[in-house]
């Protein structure tokens, strides 16, 4: 088995942007310096905001960056079956319950929850309060959704880049959704399961899912299956101090690509902001393997307030 097995997982919810950019860059610079593998991973489990097209879009844009993997593309969407057994034994646990509440309060649990998004943590109203899922259907006058328990405690977890983290899932989001009513598997379930199934041994993304880390480490270790190391990267955000991802237009690799902007452009551009000494005007992702240092990445967000191909 590789000592270093990552993947990349756009989902195709929207385009990809140049913060999802440096992401992917960053973790594929770190797979191929390490000789490892890179697994190409669909997150498309939500399929009511799967937009027809971007699958086929983000797999180009990742392409014209000059990135390749080992494996892929595998969809989560064609992995249910895994999901639902890894829930059947969580139910057996008694690590499951239905749960009643309105379909506002659980809507998001298919998409990655991002700190900004973070509402209130759960207090715990269904919990207990059914003796079985037909009983907590009467209730909501509808399929319930299903919660993990989450005892409390600190997990504690060496982060690659951040260091040492610890966070109590029961303080930041408690008891979890991990099917909704609408019998979609969640974003921390598919994730932990997926990234134990496909021998993930390193987690690269964004800083603002660090408060997923303890809550996909607490699945695992339910599941008894071993959990990755993790990378969480500062974001990268616009002139306004938001996440890349709300922004359009001339952050999204589509439209630079189609404006004739090159690649090698974009990953030089990217590459001076991840801490890559002496990087010209253009640089080939491949040049990266050998140049990127995680050390030398700034640990703080990176922000972008100009762009030279804007316009």
């Amino acid at each position: 088995m590789t000592l270093f097995r990552t993947r990349l997982a756009p989902s195709p919810t929207g385009l990809l942007h140049l913060g999802n950019a440096r992401t992917f860059l960053v973790n594929w610079w770190m797979a191929r310096a390490a000789g490892g593998e890179v697994v190409l991973r669909i997150e498309d489990l939500d399929r009511s905001r799967v937009k027809d097209g971007f699958v086929e879009r983000q797999i180009e844009d990742l392409e014209w960056l000059g990135l390749d993997w080992d494996e892929g593309p595998v969809t989560q969407s064609a992995r249910t079956d895994t999901y639902a057994a890894a829930f059947e034994t969580l139910r057996e646990q008694g690590r499951a319950y239905p749960c009643a509440c309105s379909r506002r309060e659980i809507r998001a649990a298919a998409a990655a929850p991002h700190a900004s998004d973070e509402g209130p943590s759960y207090p715990g109203t269904c919990r207990g309060r059914f003796a079985d899922e037909d009983e907590a259907r009467v209730a909501a006058g509808r399929r319930p959704a299903w919660r993990f328990v989450v005892d409390p405690g600190e997990v504690a977890f060496d982060d690659r880049c951040r260091g040492p983290i610890s966070l109590d899932p029961a303080v930041v989001g408690g008891d979890f959704v991990l099917r909704t009513v609408d019998e979609v598997w969640s974003y921390q379930l598919a994730v932990a399961v997926d990234d134990a199934a496909m021998g993930i041994t390193e987690v690269v993304r964004g800083d603002d899912l660090v408060s997923s880390t303890p809550r996909q480490i607490i699945l695992l270790r339910a599941l008894s299956l071993p959990a990755p190391r993790y990378t969480h990267l500062p974001l990268v955000l616009d002139a306004n101090g938001e996440r890349m991802a709300k922004r359009r237009g001339d952050t999204e690799l589509t439209t630079l690509r189609e404006r004739g902007v090159p690649a090698d452009e974009v990953v030089a551009f990217l590459a001076r902001r991840s801490g890559v000494p002496d990087v010209g005007p253009r640089m080939s992702a491949s040049d990266g393997v050998e140049r990127f240092d995680l050390a030398t990445l700034p640990k703080e967000a990176i922000e972008i307030t100009e762009l030279p191909w804007a316009g």
